[in-house]
């Protein structure tokens, strides 16, 4: 294999869990740069802009810009915008909804609406929010199901909690309909990303804390997958069918295993 050239960083799990950074992480992206290695933050997070999660960054001691930071909800503007022509339904939080910018919004009782985002609305999920989603899947003519990854759970500071993925299989299931997925795992997303680093997929890695998530999807477009033994890592991950090309104990390791491909 070559030698990398750009890095894809997965954020929570691995670049901090909660609010705590991880050990070595601020010191890693800054030998990142110092080296001049192109690097972009890929996270499904959907629950916030990527103006708080600079923010976040910034709170824990980690430099970053806007640009440098593809989430979900971007890619979705931008492919809404291309192949959707009419009232958009989001089923993401209220902060989340400035990256939609331009599009027209559909409210959650609408009669109809041309496509129904949804997002990682956390305890903002109930039997209501979810009905009325899968009401407007089952409108004629139908709309397009858009989902902001397919994660099935996260680490969080209190334990495992569901993420976006369980609620849009439920929708799935319900109306009949499959998902156009902008976000992890889905090809298009990885894709976007190399396409922001302008990069082969060969030339990059993934470092991520999620087996399938990051590490088996970035492998299905040839990026190499990393796992990096905190955040949602789990021992039995390495037993599973999926092998990693390489397994960190953190982030904090990346620079030796860097120097040792040189």
């Amino acid at each position: 294999m070559p030698q990398p050239r750009g890095i894809l960083f997965d954020m929570d799990g691995v670049l901090y869990v909660g609010e705590q950074v991880v050990p070595g992480a601020i010191e890693t992206l800054r030998w990142c740069r110092a080296q001049g290695i192109p690097f972009l933050f890929l996270t499904n997070t959907s629950s916030r802009p990527r103006s708080a999660l600079v923010e976040k960054l910034a709170r824990l001691g980690i430099e970053a810009r806007e640009s440098e930071i593809l989430t979900p909800p971007v890619a979705a503007q931008a492919w809404l915008a291309e192949h959707v022509d009419g009232p958009i339904a989001l089923f993401v939080p209220e902060a989340t909804t400035r990256e939609f910018q331009g599009l027209p919004i559909a409210a959650h009782d609408a009669a109809t609406a041309a496509a129904v985002v949804v997002g990682d609305l956390g305890e903002g999920w109930d039997h209501a929010t979810l009905n009325a989603a899968f009401r407007l899947l089952m409108t004629e003519p139908p709309a397009t199901l858009v989902a902001l990854g397919l994660t099935r759970y996260w680490q969080a500071p209190d334990g495992l909690r569901l993420d976006v993925g369980p609620y849009v299989k439920a929708l799935e299931y319900a109306a009949g309909c499959e998902a156009v997925v902008l976000g992890k795992p889905a090809a298009p997303f990885f894709r976007a990303a190399l396409d922001a680093l302008g990069l082969p997929a060969a030339s990059v890695i993934m470092i991520g804390d999620d087996i399938r998530g990051d590490v088996a999807a970035a492998q299905a477009v040839r990026i190499r997958g990393f796992l990096a033994r905190t955040g949602k890592f789990r021992p039995a991950d390495l037993e599973a069918d999926i092998r990693p090309d390489a397994v960190l104990d953190s982030v904090a390791a990346l620079p030796a295993w860097w120097a040792q491909q040189a």
